[in-house]
């Protein structure tokens, strides 16, 4: 297991060590979140807590990788870990926009005392109001394809830092 995952962490990163970028382009960033949402096909409510870093190997396009802890909003100590590695493409790159769109997706693995497999998909937007600091707002799905498709959206707000 643990080496799956520094596999993927090397895949993912390998490619950003060698990118070439102009000073005025953002080369990554940061974040942690708080997401209040809901599950399907039930509707209960859930919460989804966590951080991750994205960087990127052309102006638009890069890769990413997010952890986080997804939890009954009335039962916090009954929740199931996330590790997603995505790949993410972003719109008004230069640092001197405010304003910064992104689409994400890719695969997720839940995981508590064992395991299963999902994906995610979603987008928001990075609001940069100082130069190494800003607010991010996504929508974020998170499917569980085992046991029953499973969908977890959550209304993602944070703080994203470069």
């Amino acid at each position: 297991m643990q080496q799956a995952v520094g596999a993927i962490l090397l895949i993912v990163w390998l490619p950003l060590l060698a990118a070439a970028q102009r000073s005025d382009e953002s080369r990554g960033h940061g974040y942690f979140y708080f997401a209040p949402g809901v599950s399907s096909p039930d509707g209960t409510a859930m919460a989804h807590v966590g951080g991750g870093a994205e960087g990127f190997f052309t102006k638009n396009l890069g890769a990413g990788v997010d952890v986080g802890y997804l939890t009954l909003m009335r039962r916090w100590n009954d929740g199931i870990g996330t590790f997603s590695p995505n790949f993410i493409a972003r719109f008004l790159p230069k640092q001197d926009n405010k304003i910064e769109p992104f689409f994400t997706g890719g695969y997720t693995l839940f995981f508590r005392s064992g395991t299963a497999n999902g994906f995610n998909f979603g987008g928001g937007a990075n609001w940069w109001f100082k130069d190494h600091v800003g607010l991010r707002f996504e929508v974020r799905d998170n499917v569980m394809v085992e046991e029953g498709i499973g969908h977890f959206v959550g209304f993602r707000i944070g703080l994203a830092f470069r």
